[in-house]
């Protein structure tokens, strides 16, 4: 695998331009250099002595005497003698600069991407717009690749899926790096020098198009492990298990969704609205596309009951995401609710510390404005979870948020720490960071890269290892970023229509099952092998 420092260098590189300037630079100081050699010789002082025809010849240029001369003509061409090597390194030092300039431009012009195809110089908007269009790609590959990787590994020895999977990671990593790069042009926005901002945005381009490459030659080996085509009836039985599983499941956790409507504020389960129905539209499309490719493989139609069947599997899985977030919800709201009062209580006492103060019970006046701006704002922030835990429903998340902030500020101010303030903080991150993901997974077919890189940064900071609490509220705040531009995505994009391909077609386009098209379905591999087996079964 290509280092990063090294695939990060440019194929101009400063250091290259350095040389070519030092080289012209060290040819014309030489050349003037031999151009006032003869000058120097001339002129070496007040009186000189020459040599001429033998006999020594002294001048005497202080009293206005000049020793007569042998010829005036031999003179002159002695001096047009000592001129012309001057000259002719000049001009070659100039031809050499005119030519290392030219080529440079040449260079320049005739490439695009890293090892340039002789094309003109992709424009700096155009590059970016293929950067991010290759992100949003890279990134569905991905995402539909672990799914199906994650169907083969069910039924599949680990030994025979492990080549797939470690293909799998490697694009996975590309696109950590292709994303990291782009959340750093995104924070520096348009400042930094054409040079630089190009150099990054050919590396994203560069690093995606390695991912799709290393999918896209695991992907026939794959379906040779998977064996769709050939053999239908296994993976049709395990997709209808788990189409049983979640049918089932459906009105319990419609059932859980409304009591969220009841015991919290409306903000508290707005992630999850609606989930429940798009679950029902994913399942009544997986129940067409089974059906299907029963059909056709009782035909002898491999192909196309591979297509069916692979489509099914992903609008099942997808439904199963959106049925799980409505119970992970459903638990992480009643333990944050839990948490919430530890939490303000610890932080108050915090607070009253600052203000020498024993800190109030719940539903009194809060502590008296003054001292520091920090602490001040902390006041506000923990009275208000006051009455709003003393009021009626509320928003848990939103409040241990708050209780996270006013503790954080104590802490800037150096004021007093407050026990377990990352604990709480990571309560929230990781609660907003898997209800983005599952949101951009279930509408990946119209979430832009903007959303994608807000949620990668995310992730990365909540990756493994230890996270700083200022890392942590970051990751947060980056989460619910990604859900808001991804759920603004969905709006621009409206609803699919179905066509003529059946009911819950909309959605299966919307969630990235199917291509832009209606075609697909999408499957294990890169751009290039990844709608391979795009048909429309009838």
């Amino acid at each position: 695998m290509t280092s990063s420092s090294s695939r990060s260098r440019s194929p101009r590189a400063p250091s290259h331009i350095a040389v070519r300037v030092a080289h012209a630079v060290l040819g014309a100081l030489v050349a003037v250099g031999w151009l006032m050699l003869p000058l120097a010789r001339g002129e070496g002082g007040g009186n000189g002595e020459g040599v001429e025809n033998g006999a020594t010849v002294t001048v005497a240029r202080s009293e206005g005497v000049t020793a007569p001369a042998a010829d005036s003509s031999d003179a002159v061409g002695a001096t047009t003698g000592d001129l012309v090597p001057p000259l002719v390194a000049a001009g070659a030092a100039g031809a050499l600069a005119a030519y290392t300039y030219g080529r440079r431009r040449r260079r320049a012009t005739t490439r695009t991407t890293p090892g340039g195809n002789g094309h003109r110089l992709t424009p700096l908007p155009e590059l970016d717009l293929q950067a991010r269009q290759l992100l949003v790609e890279i990134d569905d590959c991905v995402r539909a690749s672990a799914e199906e990787l994650g169907f083969a590994a069910a039924r599949e020895p680990a030994d025979a899926v492990t080549p797939h999977r470690e293909a799998l990671a490697y694009a996975e990593a590309e696109l950590r790096a292709a994303f990291r790069l782009r959340r750093r042009l995104d924070d520096a926005g348009t400042a930094p020098d054409g040079d630089d901002r190009r150099e990054a945005l050919e590396e994203i381009v560069s690093r995606c198009r390695d991912a799709g490459r290393r999918l896209d030659a695991a992907a026939p080996g794959f379906d040779q492990l998977r064996a769709l085509e050939r053999d239908t009836s296994a993976a049709v039985e395990g997709a209808e298990t788990r189409f049983r599983e979640l049918a089932a499941r459906t009105p319990a956790t419609e059932a859980a969704l409304a009591g969220l409507h009841e015991r919290y504020a409306p903000t508290a389960s707005l992630p999850v609205t609606g989930d429940v129905e798009q679950a029902k539209d994913r399942l009544v499309f997986a129940t067409l596309r089974l059906n299907q490719a029963r059909q056709c493989a009782d035909r002898g139609e491999g192909t196309e009951a591979a297509a069916s069947l692979r489509a099914a599997e992903a609008a099942v899985a997808q439904a199963g995401v959106l049925l799980d977030g409505v119970d992970r919800l459903t638990a992480e709201l009643a333990t944050t609710a839990a948490r919430l009062p530890v939490a303000l209580a610890s932080t108050e006492a915090a607070l009253g510390a600052v203000h020498g103060r024993r800190p109030t019970a719940l539903g009194t006046e809060p502590f008296p404005v003054g001292g520091d701006a920090r602490s001040a704002r902390a006041e506000v922030l923990l009275a208000g979870v006051r009455r709003e835990m003393t009021s009626g429903p509320y928003d848990p998340p939103d409040a241990l948020r708050r209780v996270v902030e006013a503790g954080a500020l104590l802490s800037e101010a150096g004021e007093a720490e407050v026990p377990g303030l990352r604990d709480h903080a990571l309560l929230s991150a990781r609660g907003a960071l898997t209800s983005a993901t599952g949101f951009v997974g279930t509408h990946r077919g119209a979430v832009g890269s903007t959303a994608r890189t807000r949620l990668a940064e995310a992730e990365r900071l909540l990756g493994p290892g230890s996270s700083t609490l200022a890392e942590t509220r970051r990751a947060d705040a980056l989460a619910q970023e990604a859900r808001r531009l991804a759920e603004r995505d969905v709006r621009a994009y409206g609803t699919p229509s179905g066509g003529d391909a059946g009911a819950g077609t909309g959605g299966a386009v919307l969630g990235g099952i199917l291509l832009g098209d209606g075609e697909g379905p999408v499957s294990y591999g890169g751009p290039r092998t990844r709608g391979r087996r795009s048909t429309s079964p009838g």
